[in-house]
């Protein structure tokens, strides 16, 4: 590397967004690698100068009081940083001791103890705007990502060429070497250290192996994409928001952002609150963030599907926001959960406790949704993804050293369940690990068959236990017929009848051995006894049913309910409690022909305040969340919509002072969902099978399911306090919630 060369300072000073870039774009685009110590220090400059500096008091409305301004960059300034921190490295470090030309494990540990030799020892470690070398000059402060790419920027300074950045979703460290193939930690983790196979397996920390190795542009790409604008827990800066914009497009169009999906998802966050012209929409932004995860990194990212999910969600695309979700779960699943792994255990836990059942409020509350069948709590595929979800979070927890679930994600999970329909659970198949659909149809046949035999053996065991008494006849039938089958705690099952025990006994192969108690054999006799006394009962009942005539009154209170019918108008505090006038033809009609199709307008009060009174069924009042919905919600036909009532203009009778209207029949039919068949693969899940497809749920064994074995109690204490920070921190290089999207586009 030439230095700070003239070239680089004809660009100051810089005064707007388009210096910034035209600098950026100079250092991309020459033969020579970019000076990743003079972009790191003017981006931390100019971040630090609208975000740390500009700080606001909670109360004030910074849409109204912060103006847009960028500050004005003097070469000054920047040249005497840069000086500052090549002076440092070279002073710190005798290339002497190290004469071979490559990067060595003894190299890279002695240059990260420089740097961390130069920090402060106490300051807390994840604040926000630490990530630059301007933060290390002035302040002494950085986070994990700033040591690991300030090291990086030491080998530069170095002239080392060898020595690159590798990236997860929430860690940093060094790769070095021929074919970049050795690693070590620069962080707080073990300085030094390798990264082996043992350190990655199944860990989200180091992604599996998959991490993004950069390149010097991917390194310049990375420090653009950790740009964080948040002045406040509520409000960032728009012209910060609006130069990482510029950047990324940059770093898109110059094709060095093809491999790396966080800078894509990023980028797709900041179109969808200020879109450029010209400019693909966010939704191809997400989906390229996830096809690169797919190509380079053999699916190990969750935050692409993260991010498609949070746009999705706000943008009530619920069904869309589902499956991503379900994705980025069916992601996480292939690691062990640590204490490591809290930023994506955050993320799991808002998508889980709060993002879900505000999404299931909300379709639950849009009432013409649900009456069509239309609302995501109808379909099946909407189900599928919403338990394919948890199956992958419950996997997660498997084999894992720290527990995840806990019973806030259990009653969460037994809510949002409440919310689907009980139809969509028996439309999806829920066969166990390495069992098939057909599988589980060819068990329930042979659990029919077995049925089917078992009540044989009952039939042929009430005969065999009658006595030869004739007056106890019919109660013995009746004793036998009400025998049961019980289950004993120790698993077997035993037939309980007055004088005889059946017990099924399991032995170690699976097979059933039955030992049978002998019973006495009855006689053919006294089998014919019982044959003629059951025959003539029934011959007796029968002939009385065909020679009775119905009793007068039942035909009496028939045609009485028929001419007293419910008025609306009464409960509205008007008018008489019956009305009459409207039902008298109709029970003409219904008595002359019998089969004929009655007309439900009929049953209607004339009188109801220029509308049919649509009446209250059992269905219809458990549906309901309130009063009101009771008059939207009917007992629907099975293949028809619910009519509609519409108004007809102009069809006013002059014999009657109220406004006839017509009930429109909707024949276009109820969606009709397909089947669907989902293999669950945790052990929690798998548990709960019968009760995700059955039409009742049973909360309680949810909760006792979910739970087992991962009970999680908070101390309180220092830890606790640090938990507290950490849930309420800014967390940078994620997707932003709905208010900060917010009030960002109210600033803008």
């Amino acid at each position: 590397m030439a230095g700070f060369r003239e070239r680089e300072k004809q660009y100051f000073p810089l005064q707007k967004i388009q210096d910034v870039v035209d600098l950026f774009k100079d250092q991309l685009t020459t033969p020579d690698e970019p000076n990743l110590a003079l972009l790191s220090i003017v981006l931390g400059l100019i971040e630090n100068t609208l975000t740390v500096n500009r700080a606001l008091p909670n109360h004030i409305d910074s849409s109204q009081s912060l103006e847009p301004i960028f500050p004005v960059v003097e070469l000054s300034t920047v040249e005497a940083l840069y000086t500052k921190f090549v002076t440092q490295i070279k002073r710190s470090v005798d290339l002497t001791k190290f004469p071979d030309g490559n990067a060595t494990r003894e190299l890279v540990k002695f240059v990260s103890d420089v740097v961390w030799s130069s920090l402060m020892r106490s300051y807390y470690k994840d604040k926000a705007h630490l990530q630059s070398l301007y933060s290390y000059l002035t302040g002494n402060k950085l986070d994990c990502f700033g040591v690991a790419f300030a090291v990086v920027a030491a080998f530069q300074v170095l002239e080392y060429k060898d020595v690159h950045l590798a990236l997860s979703e929430d860690h940093a460290w060094v790769v070095f070497g021929e074919d970049l193939k050795d690693s070590a930690e620069v962080t707080w983790h073990g300085r030094g250290q390798p990264i082996t196979v043992g350190v990655v397996d199944k860990s989200w920390l180091y992604l599996n192996g998959e991490p993004v190795i950069c390149t010097r542009q991917m390194e310049v790409a990375s420090i653009v994409s950790g740009i964080n604008p948040s002045i406040n827990a509520t409000t960032d800066s728009v012209e910060m928001a609006s130069l990482q914009q510029d950047l990324l497009w940059l770093l898109h169009d110059l094709g060095h952002l093809e491999k790396y999906p966080m800078a894509l998802g990023n980028l797709g966050d900041l179109e969808e609150i200020s879109p450029t012209p010209g400019r693909p929409p966010p939704l191809d932004l997400f989906e390229e963030s996830i096809e690169a995860n797919k190509k380079y990194y053999n699916n190990r990212h969750v935050y692409p599907y993260t991010y498609l999910g949070a746009y999705q969600y706000r943008n009530m695309n619920y069904k869309e926001a589902l499956q991503a979700w379900a994705d980025a779960a069916s992601v996480v699943k292939t690691y062990n959960y640590n204490r490591q792994d809290e930023e994506i255990y955050k993320e799991f836990l808002e998508i889980a406790n709060d993002l879900i059942p505000q999404m299931m409020k909300s379709a639950a509350s849009d009432n013409a949704a649900r009456i069509h069948h239309t609302s995501i709590l109808y379909n099946p595929d909407c189900y599928s993804n919403f338990l394919r979800f948890y199956d992958g979070i419950c996997e997660w927890e498997e084999d894992s050293p720290n527990p995840v679930l806990h019973i806030t994600w259990a009653n969460q999970l037994a809510f949002s369940l409440s919310k689907f329909d009980c139809s969509v659970r028996k439309l999806i198949a829920l066969p166990g690990t390495g069992e098939s659909s057909s599988s589980s149809e060819e068990d329930s046949e042979e659990d029919e068959e077995d049925e089917v035999n078992h009540n044989k053996d009952n039939k042929k065991d009430d005969k065999e236990n009658i006595t030869q008494t004739d007056d106890n006849k019919i109660e013995k039938v009746v004793k036998a017929r009400g025998r049961r089958r019980k289950k004993g705690k120790t698993g077997k099952e035993v037939h309980v009848n007055n004088n005889s025990e059946e017990s099924l006994e399991h032995d170690d192969r699976g097979e059933k051995k039955s030992s049978e108690i002998d019973s006495g054999k009855m006689n053919g006799k006294n089998e014919e006894q019982i044959k003629s006394v059951i025959e003539e009962l029934v011959s007796k009942v029968g002939d009385e049913g065909q020679t009775e005539t119905p009793n007068p009154n039942i035909a009496a209170l028939a045609q009485a309910c028929s001419e007293s019918i419910l008025n609306p108008e009464y409960l509205l505090g008007g008018g008489e409690p019956f009305t009459t006038s409207a039902s008298t033809s109709t029970t003409t009609a219904t008595t002359s022909t019998s089969d004929s199709k009655v007309d439900f307008n009929e049953f209607l009060s004339s009188k109801s305040n220029g509308s049919p009174f649509m009446g209250m069924t059992v269905d219809s009042m458990l549906k309901a969340e309130s009063p009101a919905d009771m008059m939207i919600f009917r007992k629907q036909p099975s293949s028809t919509r619910t009519p509609t009532p519409v108004s007809e203009e102009g069809n006013i009778d002059s014999n009657n002072d109220s406004v006839t209207q017509v009930i429109v029949e909707n024949n276009s039919p109820l969606p009709e969902f397909e089947s669907v068949e989902l293999n669950l693969r945790s052990e929690k899940m798998r548990g709960l099978r019968k009760i995700f497809s059955s039409t009742k749920m049973n909360v309680s064994a949810i909760k006792l399911q979910l739970t087992a074995q991962s009970q999680v109690h908070f101390k309180r204490g220092r830890r606790g306090t640090e938990v507290e920070l950490a849930l309420h921190r800014k967390r940078p290089r994620q997707f932003r919630n709905a208010a900060y999207l917010v009030n960002y586009a109210v600033m803008y």
